[in-house]
């Protein structure tokens, strides 16, 4: 089987998207791409609120503007090119090419120097949690497959307020 083209990497920013959430949420203990949204559960949802640690995180400008330059300039250094990026406040989509290396792999380096570029932006307090643990990992393997994540997420910067897209190939 050939490498995949690529991988949509997703993942959320801390305390924003808990199990029982009203959107729908994902049990982590399902694995695979086609595991269904679970129904909302406030009861789930009040749990996992009161054993978080910190405050949710929401970023704004300044903190998306630097996680989108770590991300990109991780990539530059790693070769992974980078066809498409959205941090928005809550969630960042990636769709980079990785190759030989594991998507979840690959998604915990980005979250790595996205968070050493908030801890930069912001040294003080210093947070143990910006991210979700965990996140989404989709295989490109076709160039349709490649194509669809993309407009995804560049969707993702028209639908909200951010002043455009952010694309490199």
């Amino acid at each position: 089987m050939a490498p995949p083209l690529g991988y949509l990497l997703t993942w959320t920013t801390y305390g924003t998207w808990l199990p029982g959430d009203a959107r729908g949420w994902v049990d982590k203990h399902d694995a695979g791409a086609d595991v269904p949204y679970q129904r909302p559960d406030a009861a789930r949802n009040a749990a996992a609120r009161a054993r978080m640690a910190e405050s949710a995180v929401r970023l704004g400008c300044r903190a998306r503007d630097a996680v989108d330059a770590a991300i990109r300039e991780t990539c530059a250094y790693r070769a992974w090119p980078v066809h498409a990026l959205s941090v928005r406040s809550n969630h960042v989509h990636a769709v980079v090419t990785a190759g030989g290396v594991e998507p979840g792999w690959a998604r915990k380096a980005l979250k790595s120097y996205g968070t050493r570029a908030l801890n930069r932006l912001y040294p003080t307090p210093r947070r143990r949690h910006w991210w979700t643990e965990g996140g989404s990992d989709r295989y490109l393997n076709d160039e349709r497959a490649l194509q669809a994540a993309v407009r995804y997420v560049l969707n993702q910067d028209k639908k909200h307020s951010r002043g455009g897209v952010q694309r490199s190939d």
